[in-house]
């Protein structure tokens, strides 16, 4: 799930140095070893911090078959295909889309051209964004490394940015420049979109529903286009438990008959007229909840994600069309090195919230399942399917492929990232850490957990006051106590249904595309999550990686 949410990019995970060593390297897991015998106590009773010997009712019934994987000694033939092609990419700058055009390049230097989509004034400005955000990035200093005093040379050689926006009909692209990539490139990529889980609902239905919408025409007006490559989000179907299958999204099939897209559309209009300033702003926000709940979807980012899937599936024609649903997109495994990652993403807040603000509670079950891929996975999975789609064997039916890990035989918890992530920053903690930090406390209402946070946010106050005034039952807090418990309190009710997830991904798809790779495509293009060793992940990788990537942000 490409995430991030508006409370990732709040003042209250803002930090001010880190230590980017991590206790765990080359040293044997004492932590781990221990915890498989603990309990955890609080107020709601026991849970157990073995989380493998938990009984989970509702997991059992979803495990897939362990099947041994094999491969074709011809493969797909991914370095072929991506070579001398050229490709139309949306959402070039954010963090999935930067990793995929580091790949492509990397990995077939002879690819023709990737024509880049930027919302950017001029061309002048696109220039420099393409400059500022993409070739001066650290992501691509394997390719600078590749190409020496050439590297300049040969980026700006193979990327184009175009101004336009998705927006606008016609992606905003001058008439001449659509006229002229028209004529040259092989596929369309769309990774844009709006990730926010409350956003505007107007928002939402513009970049969600309507641009893929704006970009599926444009790509059938392409002459010699091969595919449209969209990238949706594993949790497109709302679905909270059971098996979510690889199937295309359809309007009386998957999808009830009571849902009716332009009548959103017009609720959303209607609502832009009816409300002005912040009101509009608090109003948009609240009907795209209410309308997503009303159909069973978690947030409107979901909701409208679905809704763009439809209106590709209803409105695709004969155009061969992949859909790419990753779940919980998080740093690099390997490439183009361990922990790269852009932004404070899905799991981030959760960890800060413990690590930087020293709450020790959670409205999450402790053995929900978190379904977290690396980016440089979702990556190579798109290109293998890019390429076996795209080679004109075109796909009579929309294919989708789930990129995930709930469905391999060891999937990560939800307690166990946090126990890892709780060890880690005990070890390595943040420069805001005062005292020892406190396990983490699950709570399964709502009311609970805004209890004990209320409680723990007075007693920070309390100590702050040198433990002067008032008596340890009070729990006024100032209006900078309020303030930090209504963000905890918001962050626990966007994240709330992530967070109880008991659902499984069918990746069926994926498997059999991950048996078509030739042994040597298996190096170049791995994206078989069923070997990843989630402590060393977690611990060695993703933490030293985000303390990295929040010094960035603090930096810039």
């Amino acid at each position: 799930m490409a995430i991030t949410n508006r409370f990732a990019t709040s003042n209250a995970v803002k930090l001010d140095g880190f230590s980017f060593f991590s206790s765990f390297s080359g040293k044997p897991n004492h932590f781990l070893a221990r915890r498989w015998s603990q309990t955890t106590t609080h107020s709601r009773g026991q849970i157990s911090c073995c989380y493998r010997e938990t009984s989970l009712k509702a997991d059992t019934q979803f495990v897939m078959p362990v099947t041994e994987t094999k491969y074709d000694s011809e493969g797909i033939g991914i370095v072929g295909f991506l070579k001398g092609k050229s490709y139309f990419v949306t959402g070039a700058t954010g963090f999935l889309a930067k990793v995929l055009i580091e790949k492509l390049l990397r990995a077939s230097p002879e690819i023709g051209k990737i024509y880049l989509l930027m919302k950017s004034k001029d061309q002048d400005s696109a220039n420099k964004r393409l400059y500022d955000e993409i070739i001066s990035s650290e992501l691509f200093k394997l390719l600078k490394e590749m190409h020496g005093s050439f590297y300049e040379d040969f980026m700006k050689r193979k990327l184009i940015p175009v101004v336009g926006d998705m927006g606008e009909e016609n992606l905003g692209i001058a008439s001449e420049t659509a006229e002229k990539i028209s004529e040259e490139i092989d596929v369309v990529i769309n990774s844009a979109g709006r990730t926010t889980f409350d956003d505007r609902y107007d928002a939402a239905l513009s970049a969600n529903v309507l641009g893929p919408e704006r970009l599926l025409s444009f790509g059938k007006k392409c002459k010699k286009l091969k595919l449209f490559l969209h990238v949706s989000t594993a949790f497109v179907t709302g679905k909270q438990e059971g098996t979510v299958l690889e199937t295309p999204l359809c309007i009386g099939e998957n999808i009830t008959s009571d849902l009716n897209i332009e009548t959103e559309l017009k609720l959303a209009s209607e609502a832009v007229g009816n409300f002005h300033g912040s009101e509009q702003f608090k109003k948009l926000k609240e009907l795209g909840i209410e309308r997503s709940r009303s159909y069973g979807w978690e947030c409107a980012y979901t909701f409208t994600k679905a809704m763009g899937e439809i209106v590709i599936q209803s409105k695709r024609g004969d155009m061969p069309v992949v859909i790419i649903r990753p779940s919980v997109i998080e740093s690099s495994y390997k490439e183009p090195f361990p922990g790269w990652l852009q932004g404070i993403r899905m799991t981030a807040p959760l960890i800060l919230g413990n690590g930087k603000e020293q709450i020790p509670d959670l409205l999450a079950d402790y053995g929900s399942i978190m379904d977290v891929i690396p980016v440089d996975m979702v990556v190579n999975g798109t290109i293998a399917a890019m390429a076996k789609h795209g080679c004109g064997d075109n796909v009579s039916l929309l294919k989708v492929y789930n990129v995930t890990s709930s469905s391999n035989p060891n999937p990560l918890r939800l307690g166990e990232m946090m126990d890892l992530a709780h060890q880690h920053l005990c070890d390595s903690p943040l420069p805001e850490k005062t005292k020892d930090l406190e396990r983490m406390k699950y709570h399964s209402s709502l009311e609970g957990f805004t209890s004990s946070v209320s409680k723990t946010l007075a007693k920070h106050e309390r100590e702050m006051n040198n433990g002067e005034g008032e008596a340890e039952s009070h729990i006024r807090l100032s209006r900078k106590g309020k303030r930090k418990l209504n963000y905890f309190v918001s962050l626990a009710k966007e994240y709330q249904p992530f967070l109880f997830f008991k659902a499984r991904f069918d990746d069926t798809n994926t498997r059999s595309l991950i048996q078509e790779l030739s042994m040597e495509e298996r190096k170049m293009f791995d994206f078989d999550g069923s070997f990843i060793d989630w402590e060393d992940y977690v611990v060695n990788i993703h933490l030293p990686g985000l303390k990295k990537e929040l010094l960035r942000k603090r930096s810039t």
